[in-house]
């Protein structure tokens, strides 16, 4: 089931949002070599005490997951495309991080991830990097009233599959609001004019993943969460949470 939501569910769920852009914000501000990804971790969790917000990360325990997830933040090094747990590893220069935050306030959520490079950065990862934010982009603006959710997969796919880049299968976006995961699916690959219609009021987190080989294959680490690529190639990952309305899509995870 889809909730619809008021102009003032999605007022209140840029607030949320609000949290998480400040929240990103300040873990790539301390990204810095030497840095372990445990301290990324206590900077967000600070900006959700000082906000009065809570964590939808913390403690989720989904059916696949041996444990609940033990952090506030994901942070994803290099191989790891999505849901890396906070470790004592400390960063190293060259090292491409992606992460993945979330905040509850007042009943809604907000959902945000960014990838980029610490230290010195390859070429080939500052490609990878800004393909993942330019595959956002083409997905949030497909997000408008009147085209359907398979619009914004192929909005994603295209600029992915036309940089040479790989798609990890089964994993993409999702309808949010009350909760962290709510209905629809969101495909980071598609047919267009395919899928449910984008009516105003509906609110999804768009994520585009990248794998910088052009393969898709993938596999799940042993901590039973991080998902990381087969061949050892890097990964980015980039993510808003954003609210279909009348007047084109709106952004609620932005600064």
């Amino acid at each position: 089931m889809v909730e619809l939501k008021t102009a003032t569910h999605v007022d209140a769920m840029r607030e949320a949002g609000r949290v998480v852009a400040q929240a990103l914000t300040a873990v790539r501000e301390a990204a810095a070599v030497g840095v372990s990804l445990r301290r990324l971790d206590e900077v967000a969790h600070a900006v959700l005490r000082e906000a009065g917000a809570g964590s939808p990360f913390l403690n989720y325990h989904p059916a696949f997951a041996p444990m609940p997830f033990p952090a506030v933040l994901c942070t994803s090094v290099n191989d790891a495309i999505v849901h890396g747990i906070p470790t004592d590893y400390r960063l190293r220069d060259g090292d491409l991080l992606s992460a993945d935050f979330g905040a509850k306030l007042n009943g809604w959520v907000g959902d945000s991830a960014i990838s980029f490079t610490v230290g010195r950065a390859r070429n080939a990862d500052t490609r990878l990097v800004d393909t993942a934010f330019e595959a956002l982009e083409a997905g949030i603006a497909a997000a408008v009233v009147g085209n359907r959710i398979g619009d914004i997969s192929h909005a994603i796919g295209r600029v992915c599959r036309g940089a040479g880049y790989g798609i990890p299968a089964g994993f993409g976006g999702h309808g949010i609001g009350r909760s962290m995961h709510e209905d629809p699916g969101v495909p980071n690959e598609g047919r267009p004019g395919r899928g449910m219609p984008l009516r105003p009021g509906m609110v999804i987190a768009i994520e585009p993943m990248l794998i910088a080989s052009g393969k898709d294959a993938y596999y799940e680490a042993q901590d039973g969460w991080t998902l990381r690529t087969s061949d050892g190639s890097r990964a980015a990952h980039a993510e808003h949470t954003v609210a279909v309305t009348e007047d084109g899509p709106r952004i609620l995870t932005a600064l």
